[in-house]
């Protein structure tokens, strides 16, 4: 019995299960839960890409790595192999050189999607604020990842927004949003009724 509590309250349950929850609501060809590398957070991420359920999605950001091209290709790679929705952050370019789904904007460089609207499947922008939100919705993104929902350890992380708040600005949002910042296992179910999940560090321990 105690081993059956123990896997019913584990990480990786409770991520499923706010995965599903935010399944349900977000428009077909989003993923549920996306996965955003950082270079000092997360120093592997091809061996979480590995264990992540099919369907959900990797962000890669390379930061202007020196390896971008062989982990960007190798991301991609395990990402057809396993199901998963594959975006670049700020780099069309390596995006269409690897075959990627799509790509991530930071906010301060969304106009730049206008370019590649008819290029690929999908791309989502950032925003850190309602009024950067507001603004998306010039451009031809499907999804904001909107930050920063709870307390984070990030270095760029602002004063959480907090899910009440989140949800009043998903509710008024022209594009599904994602909850960044702060996401994990625990709180995920906070959010997963009316916004996607999005997080950095919270799906390693979990996968």
């Amino acid at each position: 019995m105690l081993m059956t509590l123990k896997r019913q309250s584990s990480p990786k349950r409770k991520l499923l299960a706010a995965a599903r929850a935010a399944r349900s609501h977000l428009p077909g060809g989003l993923p549920p839960v996306l996965f955003l590398t950082d270079p000092s957070r997360t120093p592997d991420p091809v061996a979480t890409a590995k264990r992540l359920p099919a369907g959900w999605g990797v962000i890669y950001r390379h930061f202007g790595a020196a390896d971008a091209a062989a982990m960007a290709s190798a991301l991609a790679r395990i990402c057809r192999e396993r199901g998963l929705c594959f975006l670049i952050a700020a780099d069309p370019q390596l995006a269409m050189a690897t075959g990627a789904d799509g790509v991530h904007w930071p906010h301060a460089k969304a106009a730049a999607s206008r370019r590649w609207q008819s290029r690929f499947a999908l791309m989502t922008a950032s925003a850190h604020s309602p009024e950067e939100l507001r603004m998306l919705a010039r451009y031809p993104v499907d999804a904001a990842l909107v930050s920063t929902v709870f307390a984070s350890n990030s270095p760029s992380a602002r004063a959480p927004l907090g899910a009440l708040r989140l949800r009043t600005i998903a509710r008024g949002s022209a594009c599904p949003v994602f909850a960044l910042g702060g996401v994990s296992a625990g709180n995920a179910a906070q959010v997963a009724g009316f916004s996607g999940i999005a997080a950095v560090d919270a799906l390693t321990p979990a996968f």
